[in-house]
């Protein structure tokens, strides 16, 4: 079978794509695993910093990056009763985090970094480290699923409680502001999300965003956050942008209001002093738990949400994915199809 590795440090560009045995030894899953058949990933901004920095992660080479991939169980392992050949699965981010808080053995599982990911035409997963993709998804749909939907998920429900009449502010048109703006409108709230272009905010609109602010014309958006929402500022921001969008976001977010921080994409510092004078709860989200992702799941299967995917690409030309990932002008999700 053939599999994408990281094998040096020299980015994108020197990924390999490998044949390996799928008959070796061990190849086949173990007690409490299950083989799945890859028919799709999709890739996230974590991916692309791993394969251009695995050093700074301390990587060991060859490791298979990715952690967002859905496909077809093809083989159980002993113990495993849960699911059957034939199955459509999607992975879990971390393979050993079920339920409760998130902890260092969870971190410790996550897929594409401390452990092989799944860009690869086969793969061994934990059957705890599964979930049944919706019935109403394709493949590649459901391989959206794993990272930025969950991501999206836990700030806007389990972290933001968001409800009916809530405002929530959302930074660009990414995989996770795209997929937060389709959960806050499932939960009847108001959403604001900002971007540089028209195109994509016509998009946004389309898809039922209420108010949106072109931060290239309007440098100072936080300002028109504010006035959007009378003064007040929103009840949850959903900041993916990092210590460079921080400052703004804190001001764009009401008193005792909530910001889940997620985004590294931008540079900068942190004054924890205006998060105390506001008395903001300032949470990090670190995608989720299984038990989130098949909450998560139901509720998708009873709204039919269908996950917005901005390019596909093909597994030999999976390099050309992570460029476009580099290149940021995606509107959702980037796709390789397997």
């Amino acid at each position: 079978m053939r599999a994408w590795q990281i094998v040096s440090d020299g980015g994108v560009d020197a990924l390999k794509l490998a044949e390996v045995a799928s008959s070796a030894p061990g190849s086949g899953p173990g007690p409490g695993e299950v083989r799945v058949r890859m028919r799709a990933n999709a890739i996230n901004f974590r991916d692309l910093a791993t394969i251009r920095d695995p050093v700074a992660r301390k990587l060991p080479y060859p490791r298979l990056p990715n952690s967002d991939g859905a496909g077809d169980v093809v083989a159980v392992g002993a113990g495993v009763t849960a699911f059957k050949p034939g199955d459509r699965v999607a992975s879990c981010f971390f393979q050993r985090w079920i339920d409760g808080p998130c902890s260092i053995e969870a971190m410790n599982s996550a897929l594409g970094g401390a452990i092989d990911g799944v860009l690869a035409e086969e793969v061994n997963l934990s059957a705890d480290g599964v979930v049944p993709i919706p019935a109403h998804l394709s493949y590649a749909e459901g391989a959206t699923l794993p990272c930025a939907a969950l991501t999206a998920w836990n700030a806007v429900v389990e972290v933001g409680r968001v409800k009916a009449g809530d405002t929530v502010l959302l930074l660009g048109t990414g995989g996770v502001s795209i997929f937060a703006l389709q959960f806050a409108r499932m939960m009847g709230a108001r959403t604001i999300i900002t971007s540089s272009s028209e195109e994509k905010l016509a998009r946004a609109r389309a898809l039922g965003a209420s108010v949106t602010i072109n931060y290239a014309q309007k440098p100072d958006w936080e300002n028109a956050v504010l006035e959007a929402t009378g003064g007040k500022g929103v009840d949850l921001t959903v900041e993916v942008g990092g210590a460079g969008t921080l400052p703004r976001t804190i001001a764009a977010t009401r008193v005792a209001g909530t910001i889940g921080l997620i985004g590294v994409l931008t540079g900068g510092q942190i004054d924890p002093a205006t998060v105390m004078r506001k008395s903001i709860r300032l949470q990090g989200i670190y995608v989720g738990s299984r038990r989130m992702f098949l909450d998560m799941n139901r509720a998708i299967s009873l709204h039919g949400l269908k996950p917005v995917i901005d390019k596909t690409f093909a597994f030999a030309d999976a390099r050309a994915a992570y460029h476009a990932m580099a290149a940021a002008g995606h509107f959702g999700k980037i796709v390789i199809e397997i």
